[in-house]
């Protein structure tokens, strides 16, 4: 966890409200709303039982209750719970599910390099490359 990341701070979007865009945060996030686009956590995501999200939640950690039309990028835990609808890919580490949770895609489990490799993708900010040596300059030998 950062050290700046206030662990009793929680974003809301409550029942009734719909947002299109993108919802970036260091803190964890609960949804009951609408919301179509993407959502980034570096803390837990929480979807209630009646939310609707149409888009990808990236984040360290999901509870999800509502219905998705999108993909799950996970670092830890993906809990599908209740009566859930998933209709979109899993890429996870870890995956728990209850009895009645419906889900239409595939899985996939990848580990933590994988899914920094992926954050950086979906979020337009690409991990840093080795820069190739510069022309004339001498590089060391290993």
């Amino acid at each position: 966890m950062e050290p700046n990341v206030n662990v009793n701070e929680v974003s809301k979007v409550s029942a009734g409200t719909v947002i299109k865009g993108e919802i970036s945060t260091p803190n964890d996030i609960r949804i009951d709303g609408t919301f179509e686009g993407k959502i980034f956590s570096k803390g837990r995501v929480t979807v209630g039982e009646k939310a609707v999200v149409k888009g990808d939640i990236i984040g360290q950690n999901v509870d999800f209750l509502g219905t998705i039309k999108g993909d799950f990028y996970v670092k830890d835990t993906l809990s599908l719970k209740g009566g859930c609808v998933v209709d979109g890919d899993l890429h996870i580490k870890r995956l728990q599910v209850e009895l009645d949770a419906k889900f239409n895609g595939n899985c996939k489990m990848i580990g933590e390099a994988d899914f920094e490799k992926i954050a950086a993708q979906l979020s337009g900010h690409p991990q840093p490359q080795q820069a190739a040596p510069a022309a004339g300059i001498p590089q060391p030998q290993k």
